[in-house]
């Protein structure tokens, strides 16, 4: 019998990934314009960004520890139970009441913490749904659903964000999440609980966490990827904001303009995950392979607003290419490696090294754009992550090198 990929486990994931997904592209695309709308201000717009990832910062590392003790399933659909309700009751707020800044601060940290569980919990499943040796398969289709919907829904959200108002955008997403919970709550998954007579006691709950810890420390490679993608991922949440300024301040650029931004990255991402998909690269070249590519990536960030806007569309479609290759790789070399006992401590240790990073650099190159031109500050950007790129990538290259040459065999061993 031919192995596929296409499990009963791993199509109802997808499947609920793209739910949830396309909610939350379309909400999160009208209230990002929303809030620079009411407020003018990079600024508050990145105060925004910043509030949602503080939760990502402490709360997997709580729930962590039980996450590899429970069966993960229950987190995951919980989440989007919650979320989707959340959303909904959103919904019917703006369609009564005025926007609220602080409320809306308030709101958005709520939704974050409930967020963080879910992430963590779908973070640490996803593996396990993926059948064995179909890793770079698995994590390529992951790796392209999210720009496919994003380009199919972006231009749509932006007229919709118009016709309909932000609020209906809000209840649509409130109901594909909770549909997203649904089919997930379909996944056949045997957990088993590694509980003592006792239960889980916070003595239990501290070894876990030292244990991770100690496993951490003793990673160099996981220590470099992780430090650069909390830098690069930072200054990306960053000068999201100050690319929406830029797109409603600067004369002769709009909203849809900047939607056409997704399109282009689609194209890119499509064609990338077809390589992932179809092509194997040798364990001997992932490594200079994904070098190149950050160093690629952070050029194209540097020159992209001083460039005519239909290179603008090039160089998204570039990046698209280049970082969905060198996701893909990525996330299955780096899940592959980490035991699965400690995965969703691993995991979160690295949710709280990039949210704590993003949320500094969110703010502040939200910032910048106070008082820098918006293409400095993108340029600015580029120029920090490929510092960190050089300085953690490059310098323990041999470290680094080891988790992306690691044969499965011999990492399913650890």
């Amino acid at each position: 019998m031919k192995k596929t990929l296409w499990t009963r486990n791993y199509t109802l994931l997808i499947a609920a990934s793209a739910l949830g997904a396309a909610g939350g592209i379309m909400g999160g695309f009208a209230l990002s314009f929303l809030v620079f709308d009411e407020t003018g201000s990079t600024l508050a717009s990145a105060l925004i960004v910043a509030i949602q990832l503080v939760p990502y910062f402490v709360l997997p590392l709580v729930i962590a520890p039980w996450m590899d003790r429970l069966p993960r399933k229950p987190f995951l659909v919980g989440g989007d139970v919650i979320n989707g309700v959340l959303y909904l009751l959103a919904g019917v707020y703006l369609l009564n009441f005025e926007f609220s800044y602080v409320g809306y601060l308030g709101f958005s940290l709520l939704l974050a913490s409930l967020g963080s569980f879910d992430e963590l919990a779908y973070n640490s499943i996803y593996p396990k749904l993926i059948p064995e040796g179909m890793e770079q398969k698995g994590y390529a289709v992951s790796g392209t659903l999210y720009p496919v919907l994003k380009v199919l829904l972006m231009p749509l959200a932006a007229v919709a964000m118009d016709a309909l108002g932000v609020a209906v955008l809000l209840l649509i997403q409130g109901g594909l999440s909770l549909l997203a919970a649904l089919v997930e709550s379909r996944i056949r998954l045997h957990e088993e609980k590694r509980m003592d007579a006792q239960g889980f006691r916070l003595k239990i709950w501290w070894a876990d966490i030292r244990e991770a810890a100690a496993y951490l420390k003793q990673e160099r490679g996981l220590q470099s990827i992780y430090t650069y993608m909390a830098v690069t991922n930072g200054v990306g949440n960053g000068y999201g904001s100050v690319l929406v300024a830029f797109f409603r301040a600067t004369p002769g650029f709009t909203a849809a303009m900047y939607s056409l931004f997704s399109v282009a990255e689609f194209i890119g991402r499509t064609l990338g995950g077809i390589v992932q998909y179809r092509i194997k690269v040798p364990e001997k070249k992932k490594f200079p392979f994904i070098f190149g590519v950050y160093q690629t990536y952070e050029v194209m960030d540097m020159c992209l607003l001083w460039l005519p806007y239909p290179l603008m569309l090039v160089n998204r479609g570039i990046c698209g290419f280049l970082g969905n290759n060198s996701a893909t790789m990525r996330q299955a070399a780096v899940q592959r490696y980490i035991p699965e006992t400690m995965r969703a401590r691993i995991n979160a240790f690295e949710s709280m090294l990039i949210m704590a990073a993003c949320s500094l650099l969110t703010l502040a190159v939200g910032a910048l754009g106070e008082v820098l031109d918006y293409r400095l500050c993108v340029t600015l950007c580029g120029a920090v992550s490929m510092a960190a790129c050089w300085l953690t990538i490059w310098r323990r290259r041999k470290d680094v090198k080891k988790i992306y040459e690691a044969a499965p065999e011999a990492a399913d061993a650890k």
